[in-house]
């Protein structure tokens, strides 16, 4: 029941998966998620975002940046990183990310997803069979919503990691 919120991989961070490899093995769409996956909350685009987005455009890729939040959040951020954008996105529903593959002429299996948060970013990418990447918050500080719901994804990530351990022992044997 739970593996629909599982990551199908974890990172400490966006900025530090191996993106190269992703593309050399068919991958051409990213959707990020912004807050607290590539910034702290609320915060501008960094040079250091700015930069990571030029990357991956060089290495192929469409980026696209899928957020809950209103647009001008969204907008200003998409415009200095060099993105497409979609605000309000309904995240965990689908609709979002099957407009953002349509945007980036991507299908799920060319696509991968990197956010914060298993109960909207993961979960509804996992339901349009988007690989997933789960990041860990780049900030502790958070809107009072989140902070509830990282007490569920605690538990969730309890099982998705003793899981994990047990394939993992079943696989050395």
């Amino acid at each position: 029941m739970l593996h629909q919120f599982y990551p199908d991989y974890e990172a400490d961070s966006a900025y530090g998966i191996d993106y190269r490899t992703l593309y050399e093995q068919g991958y051409r769409g990213i959707i990020f998620d912004i807050d607290n996956t590539l910034v702290p909350h609320g915060a501008p685009a960094t040079p250091q975002a700015t930069e990571f987005f030029g990357r991956l455009r060089e290495l192929g890729f469409q980026t696209l940046l899928l957020s809950n939040n209103k647009e001008p959040r969204v907008k200003s951020f998409a415009d200095a990183v060099g993105a497409s954008y979609i605000y309000k996105a309904g995240k965990p529903g689908r609709e979002g990310y099957l407009r953002a593959m349509e945007q980036m002429h991507t299908g799920a299996d060319t696509t991968l997803f990197v956010g914060d948060q298993l109960f909207t970013d993961v979960w509804g990418a996992k339901k349009c069979g988007i690989m997933t990447y789960l990041t860990k918050p780049i900030h502790p500080k958070e809107e009072i919503q989140i902070v509830l719901k990282r007490y569920l994804e605690k538990i969730v990530l309890f099982f998705y990691h003793r899981e994990k351990r047990r394939k993992g022992n079943q696989n050395a044997e």
